[in-house]
C-alpha cells in the first residue's frame, strides 16, 4: 500500500452518480461489502474503515439509462490488502451465485464486475512489487487466465463479513475521447509517468513506479463524445498529493497548457480533455 501514500500522487476516492440510490446501497453493502459512513436523502458516502471515504454515490434526478460508446468510467479498482482477502471475496461471489470476469495481468490478480447501472468495478490483490518485471521504464502486465485454484489455497477461508478496513482505492480506469490528448494532460499536467502502453488503444500512467494509479483507454471509439448530464456514472475522482507545494506545481502546469482549474466548494477541480473530473486534494 506504500503507493497510495505520500510522497506519491494517487486517486483516493471515486464519486458516481446512480439512477436509483437504495437499489445501488443495497448492492455495494450486499454484495460489494462497503459500508455507510455518511447518508442524505439522495447521497451517500462508503467507507471500509469507518472513517475514510473510498466511493460516493449520489442519485440522480430524472436519471437516464447509462450511456454507452461516451467517455468517463471504464471502472474503479478496490487493492484489497492480502491475497487471502481476494481468495474470501471470490468465495463470497460464489456463494452469491455472481457472474464475474477474473484476470491474472502479472502484477496483480483481478475480478471485474458491474454495479446495477452498469458502473464496472475491479476488486484486485497486487503481487508483492519485487516480482513485478520492469524494462526500460516499462512494467510487465498481460491479461491472462486467473488460476482460481491457486488463489483458494492462499487462506482466507474466514467467514464473509465486508471488505476488508484496509481496502483502498487502487486505480481508476477511464474511457476517454483521444489518447494522444489524454497523455499530455495526465503526462505535462498532472505529471505522471506512462509505465506501460497497450499498442494505440490503452496507456497506463503512475507516480513512484506503481504499475498505475489511472489507465485511459479509447475501446469507446476514437472521439467518442462525454455522455448526458443525467446518465449515470462518473461524476468525479479525487487525486490526492503529498503536500500543497506538489498541487499548486501541478495547477502551474495545467494552466500552462491551456487546461482550465477551478475552486468550487474549497477544492480545485479541473478536467481532461474527454470531460472527465477530476478533484486536486491534498
Amino acid at each position: 500500500m506504500n503507493f497510495h501514500q505520500s510522497p506519491h500522487t494517487f486517486v483516493r476516492q471515486v464519486n458516481l452518480k446512480v439512477q436509483n440510490l437504495d437499489r445501488s446501497l443495497a448492492y455495494y453493502q450486499e454484495v460489494i461489502g462497503f459500508k455507510i459512513l455518511n447518508q442524505s436523502a439522495t447521497k451517500a458516502e462508503l467507507t471500509t474503515d469507518g472513517k475514510t471515504v473510498l466511493l460516493s454515490i449520489e442519485q440522480l434526478n430524472d436519471a437516464l439509462p447509462k450511456q454507452n460508446h461516451t467517455t468517463g468510467l471504464y471502472h474503479f479498482a478496490l487493492l484489497l490488502p492480502k491475497r487471502s482477502d481476494l481468495a474470501n471475496v471470490v468465495r463470497h461471489f460464489s456463494a452469491l451465485n455472481m457472474r464475474i470476469g477474473s484476470s491474472d495481468h502479472l502484477v496483480s490478480e483481478a475480478l471485474y464486475l458491474s454495479d446495477p447501472d452498469g458502473n464496472g468495478i475491479e476488486i484486485y490483490a497486487d503481487r508483492d512489487s519485487d516480482q513485478w518485471s520492469w524494462h526500460e521504464g516499462t512494467v510487465d502486465m498481460a491479461t491472462e487466465p486467473l488460476n482460481f485454484t491457486d488463489l483458494l489455497s492462499s487462506g482466507g477461508e474466514s467467514a464473509w463479513k465486508s471488505l476488508p478496513a484496509g481496502t483502498i482505492m487502487g486505480h481508476i480506469h477511464l474511457h476517454v475521447s483521444r489518447l494522444n490528448e489524454a497523455e499530455h494532460f495526465y503526462t505535462k499536467g498532472l505529471g505522471f509517468e506512462v509505465v506501460n502502453r497497450y499498442g494505440a488503444q490503452a496507456l497506463f500512467i503512475s507516480t513512484g513506479k506503481y504499475h498505475h494509479h489511472i489507465a485511459l483507454n479509447t475501446w469507446a471509439g476514437v472521439g467518442a463524445p462525454p455522455p448526458h448530464p443525467k446518465s449515470p456514472g462518473l461524476e468525479s475522482f479525487v487525486m490526492v498529493f503529498p503536500n500543497e507545494e506538489a498541487r499548486n506545481r501541478v495547477i502551474t502546469q495545467l494552466r500552462e497548457i491551456g487546461a482550465s482549474v477551478q475552486e468550487e466548494s474549497g477544492h480545485f477541480v479541473t478536467e481532461d480533455p474527454s470531460g472527465n473530473r477530476i478533484q486536486l486534494h491534498i
